[in-house]
């Protein structure tokens, strides 16, 4: 008698647990001085609220340990929204901050591009691209980005070390990404 609440409980709780955050892909690359990622991810949330996370610069600091500060700039000449991230990051004992400054295009609730400005940021290119859908009662995201720091990495095992680095730190945020959409929802 007793198993039947128990299972109950077990049901309710795979549940839950399966409308979490879920990475679906990554997959990280290094060439030529350039890296690149693409992943994908699907949060239990709206993506009213998902894009707000991501179109919202000052949200970073709040989901990723990586950004120290984050901003909302006004936008440039041409009108794009700007933004201002400092991200401080240690791989083993190399520890380094690194400043990106740039605009934004907007697609509302379905495509976010931003280009940093190399003369203003520590890298000679750096671009996101996150496009949004609907799907299964969340929102899918697929991420792109394709960096070139413009600060020395150790030839030997830093590419290795930043491809894991930007592997596994994206996948630590995903939580925190889909709490902080959930809580827009509740306003």
């Amino acid at each position: 008698m007793r198993a039947i609440p128990c299972l109950a409980l077990l049901v309710l709780a795979s549940q839950q647990f399966a409308a979490a955050a879920e990475m679906r892909s990554v997959d990280v690359q290094y060439e030529g001085g350039r890296y690149s990622l693409v992943s994908v991810a699907w949060f239990d949330a709206g993506i009213d609220e998902t894009f707000e996370v991501f179109r919202t610069w000052d949200y970073s600091t709040q989901f990723s340990s990586a950004v120290v500060d984050a901003l909302d700039l006004d936008p440039d000449s041409s009108g794009r929204p700007g933004y201002y991230v400092l991200n401080r990051g240690c791989i083993l004992f190399f520890c380094k901050s690194m400043v990106r400054q740039g605009y934004v295009e907007v697609q509302h609730n379905r495509d976010l591009r931003a280009v940093a400005n190399p003369q203003v940021s520590d890298f000679r290119l750096f671009e996101e691209n996150w496009k949004f859908a609907e799907e299964s009662g969340g929102t899918r995201v697929r991420y792109a980005l394709l960096m070139e720091p413009d600060f020395w990495v150790p030839p030997t095992i830093g590419p290795y070390l930043i491809k894991r680095k930007l592997r596994d730190d994206g996948s630590d945020a995903l939580d925190r990404i889909e709490d902080l959409a959930q809580r827009l929802a509740d306003r």
